[in-house]
């Protein structure tokens, strides 16, 4: 087992639990629904939940844990907030924006799955399907939302 590369794998996957943190950060303050600022505020919890776990795996194969954000979550807080700065905070149009970061997530997992799983331990695969399960329920709470005619 390669220890840097389960390290590099896992950190991918704190990268993309900051950028939606970040994000849920944004689309709470976005919105006036306290149903959705609720709501995005579990979101927010399940990435800091994820990113706990992912930080004990780290340390124990030797590495630091990222702090930051991947690049493209800049990206996509940035295009939240133009979003919402010029739609009026429409709920329809921030919870577009919200699938897309989630597909960010939910990509991220699957590529681990599909082009990384070599690299780390059954432990960790366990762990990573196991947060995999929760950021796809909350990827499919957030699309179907969208896609019903009665938003919050």
């Amino acid at each position: 087992m390669n220890n840097e590369k389960a390290i590099e794998v896992l950190n991918s996957l704190v990268e993309i639990n900051n950028d939606r943190i970040e994000g849920y950060k944004s689309a709470s303050e976005e919105t006036d629904s306290n149903d959705l600022k609720g709501l995005f505020m579990q979101f927010k919890n399940t990435s800091e939940r994820c990113i706990t776990e992912l930080t004990k795996e780290i340390i124990k194969c030797g590495g630091i844990p990222e702090e930051g954000t991947k690049t493209s979550g800049k990206l996509y807080r940035a295009y939240m907030d133009l979003k919402a700065a010029l739609t009026g905070n429409d709920q329809q149009k921030i919870l577009d924006s919200c699938e897309y970061g989630e597909d960010k997530a939910v990509e991220t997992y699957k590529d681990v799955f599909n082009n990384n799983s070599e690299n780390l331990t059954a432990e960790q695969i366990s762990l990573v399907r196991s947060q995999y399960d929760l950021i796809k329920n909350d990827h499919d709470t957030v699309k179907s939302m969208r896609d019903s005619e009665v938003t919050l």
